[in-house]
């Protein structure tokens, strides 16, 4: 592997971890302006968005990529450009399906997800999908080169336009006083927008880049060659596209089904975008503790086929070991740090502590989610995509029942335990199937220290709210706590994983942030 595909895929990763991050946070600034029934109507309706554009385009930056690599290697010039057509007719094909599916049962999408005051935010934000498409062909195009810059680029320059037209239309539409329904509605022209920007700055790069290489004329473009090379495209990526949507698929389940199963519960159907939103703050939270397993996902998918290809069991089970490691290393302490402080984060976040119960569930669920998106992209490296497609339907469908039975006799929070439930058999099923395929060490001693050491640390910050007002707090003395709080949880889970020789010091050096603090220590 050359020394500029692997700095590549580096970037690669760093910017989907920035874009992910982008993408997760600004939900909290965005309820701060504009309330919690506009998030959660936006938090309603983007699921059905999310999970359209992943089955339609998700999979296809890797099938391109995986069969241009093919050709190239064959010296089929004719194969690669065969190749770039069929899958731009391909996408578009998914993307206008996609968009008319939409548009044409709207009505019947909105009163599912709640009323007709979703129906203007989900007829906006499904223009997206006449746009992203292409995006994923240009994105599959330059991977199949070994470039994966274009698509860090393109990923950065999405997520800013994207989240900076949404608090900024946001603000705008606010402060001249539309109601919830039409604010929605407008920003969602963010993502759209977002998705144009990206799109300009690919074909700029592509069509630089075809005349850099002087590519000369292709035979005609023939409908048995655009079947043939569509079912190979179709082969690799659904599969990939499957898998890929588990918390999508999730939350569109949430979207379809909590709205339906509280209004059976006789809550006022004027409360339900409200109570969705409430349920929203819980959602934004854990998409931002996920956010590191989704990135380590996308070089591990990769990295582990090459392992098994090379029949290299023993690279193959140290590299699962060591970042299931590194997940549960992060992800324990980071769930019930949110579990311990939902009171003071709610208020220092959200401005109140509405909904903290829901918070605090769906904070634990965190470790669970991160280790399921993980497991499934593991299973994707292994070619067990199918495996992992059949568990996350599977995983739908229990959701569905899970949500109406806890729902009614529970309440909103109800939709949180079901999350909780679902997000740990997907984890121990996922974690089943990898092990009948390279038997790895799932639990041992280390993981059980991390699991204690999170326990000390969040007793050590949660149970001091336990003794103060902290819902008469203020939201700066809710944030100023909540911020020593967490550097305080730090030195504590970190202090106590080293005295317990999970880790040593020159782990802790590895770590950036960590390595200027103890340098400013020791100095």
């Amino acid at each position: 592997m050359n020394n500029t595909f692997v700095k590549s895929t580096l970037i690669l990763s760093i910017a989907t971890l920035i874009s992910k991050i982008l993408g997760s946070v600004f939900r909290i600034p965005l309820q701060n302006i504009a309330g919690d029934e506009v998030l959660g109507i936006f938090t309603l309706v983007y699921p059905v968005y999310m999970v359209a554009l992943t089955l339609s385009v998700a999979g296809i930056p890797v099938a391109i990529s995986k069969l241009i690599t093919e050709a190239r290697v064959k010296n089929d010039h004719d194969g690669v450009d065969e190749i770039y057509r069929t899958a731009s007719v391909l996408t578009l094909l998914f993307g206008v399906l996609s968009f008319s599916l939409i548009m044409i049962f709207s009505n019947q999408i909105a009163n599912l997800l709640g009323g007709p005051s979703v129906k203007p935010a989900l007829i906006i934000v499904s223009i997206t999908l006449l746009i992203a498409p292409y995006m994923s062909v240009y994105r599959g195009y330059f991977q199949g080169f070994e470039n994966m810059m274009p698509t860090a680029v393109s990923q950065v320059i999405e997520q800013f336009v994207r989240v900076g037209l949404i608090l900024i239309l946001a603000v705008v539409l606010v402060g001249k006083n539309y109601g919830s329904e039409s604010i929605a509605g407008g920003i969602m022209i963010g993502s759209s927008l977002g998705a144009l920007a990206s799109l300009i700055y690919l074909q700029w790069l592509f069509k630089k880049n075809r005349k850099r290489i002087n590519v000369v004329k292709r035979p005609p473009f023939s409908f048995g060659n655009f079947i043939k090379t569509s079912k190979l495209i179709l082969l690799i990526s659904l599969p990939i596209s499957i898998g890929a949507i588990t918390m999508a698929l999730v939350n569109l389940v949430d979207s379809l089904t909590i709205p339906m199963s509280l209004l059976n519960a006789n809550v006022d159907s004027s409360k339900l975008n409200y109570l969705y939103g409430i349920y929203g703050r819980g959602l934004s939270l854990v998409q931002i503790v996920t956010v590191l397993s989704a990135s380590l996902v996308l070089p591990l998918i990769p990295l582990i086929t090459r392992k098994l290809a090379e029949n290299d069991l023993k690279a193959t089970r140290r590299i699962i070991e060591k970042t299931h490691f590194v997940s549960h290393l992060i992800s324990w302490p980071a769930a019930f740090g949110l579990f311990a402080l939902t009171v003071p984060l709610n208020i220092a976040l959200f401005t109140n502590t509405e909904g903290s119960y829901v918070l605090a569930v769906i904070g634990i669920s965190s470790v669970f989610t991160s280790l399921a998106i993980l497991g499934t992209g593991i299973l994707q490296g292994m070619n067990l995509a199918k495996h992992a497609a059949y568990i996350v339907v599977a995983a739908v469908i229990l959701k569905v029942v899970t949500n109406s039975v806890f729902i009614k006799q529970l309440g909103l929070v109800g939709a949180a335990y079901s999350t909780l439930l679902i997000y740990i058999l997907i984890f121990f099923i996922n974690s089943y199937v990898m092990n009948r395929r390279t038997t790895f060490t799932m639990w041992s001693k280390k993981h059980t220290m991390i699991v204690v050491s999170t326990l000390l640390m969040a007793t050590v910050i949660g149970v001091p709210t336990l003794y103060f007002e902290v819902e008469l707090w203020s939201r700066k003395t809710a944030l100023l706590y909540s911020a020593g709080a967490i550097f305080v949880g730090v030195i504590v889970y970190f202090t106590s994983l080293m005295v317990t020789n999970v880790i040593d010091r020159q782990d802790l050096l590895k770590i950036p942030v960590l390595k200027n603090i103890l340098l400013k220590l020791k100095k």
